[in-house]
């Protein structure tokens, strides 16, 4: 009888450390997954972001994994992010953090327009910004996203970026911009944009 106490006690023993462990596990999970991931550099106006609960953000406000941040009517803010990426969001924009590290992330623009800024100089990177409008593969780059002019448009500035839709792929050099009339449309040919149509799109994001 006492050893089958003592196999039976053992066997308690086991699960609860398995059991430990695992509570162990699943709460460093979710340390990780609120992590910071950046901060709030620049804002302009009103910001929030929402995890688990509504944060309104400040400067030097965290940017944590998995938020979703958006700005007020004629409010901007910058991200700066920790692998050395930028991004600014213009007026009434929403952009969620899937995913970031320091080789890549996905994120997602679910309103307004973006800009989306990484030195020349620094390590490339494997981002993708997703939309209703389609998907843009993004290495080492300064683009602009958003409406622009009653399309949503995608801009390079300097780099390249892959903008996929519909079933097509285009790729965009310096200089060279698409538009996306709708969702669920192709982009358009490849085509340079004029200073007009550019100043406008980045003032639209940047003041």
């Amino acid at each position: 009888m006492t050893g089958n106490r003592d196999t039976s006690g053992r066997a308690l023993d086991r699960r609860a450390a398995l059991l430990a462990l695992a509570g162990l596990a699943a709460a460093g999970q979710a340390m990780a997954e609120a992590s910071a991931i950046g901060e709030v550099a620049e804002l302009d106006g009103g910001a929030f972001a929402e995890r688990n609960r509504v944060r309104r953000l400040a400067m030097r406000s965290e940017v944590l994994l998995g938020d979703t941040v958006w700005t007020e009517a004629a409010s901007r803010a910058a991200l700066a992010l920790q692998s050395g990426s930028k991004v600014y969001l213009g007026p009434e924009a929403r952009l969620t953090i899937d995913r970031f590290v320091a080789a890549g992330g996905d994120l997602r623009l679910g309103a307004g327009a973006l800009v989306f800024d990484r030195a020349e100089g620094l390590p490339k990177t494997d981002i993708e910004v997703r939309s209703a409008f389609g998907l843009i593969g993004v290495r080492g780059t300064r683009f602009f996203a958003g409406p622009s002019r009653g399309v949503f448009g995608v801009f390079v500035a300097r780099g390249a970026v892959t903008v996929a839709a519909a079933g097509v792929t285009r790729r965009l050099g310096a200089g060279e911009g698409v538009d996306i009339p709708r969702r669920g449309a192709a982009p358009s040919e490849v085509k340079p944009w004029g200073k007009a149509r550019i100043d406008e799109a980045l003032a639209s994001v940047l003041g």
